[in-house]
């Protein structure tokens, strides 16, 4: 049986403040649309969405950054115009990831 998210955060981080600064350290510019509310932060994310948050951002920065995980995309889809890129950049980090998935998915299919 799987862990609850609490558990998982208590195991890898020691608790939900080392977590949240783990998430911050990774989320630059060159991974990371800042969408957050700055009235609330990350502090009052959920352990579970915190969690897979720091699992993609962890990911993508082993893939290069946004960037090369766009032109990746481009690569898998055969696309080169650059508005479909620029239309890319605006989508969040966990979105653009599963979509990379996908894609190479289609591809080996």
């Amino acid at each position: 049986m799987k862990a609850s998210p609490l558990a998982q955060v208590k195991d890898q981080f020691g608790s939900k403040a080392d977590l949240v600064k783990a998430v911050q350290d990774l989320a630059n510019d060159d991974l990371f649309l800042d969408r957050v509310n700055e009235d609330k932060g990350l502090e009052r994310v959920s352990n579970k969405k915190l969690l897979h948050l720091h699992a993609v951002l962890t990911e993508v920065k082993e893939m290069g950054g946004r960037d090369k995980l766009i032109g990746e995309i481009c690569d898998v889809e055969n696309r080169k115009d650059e508005g479909y890129k620029e239309r890319l950049g605006r989508w969040p980090t966990p979105r653009l990831l599963d979509w990379y998935k996908a894609a190479k998915r289609r591809a080996t299919a």
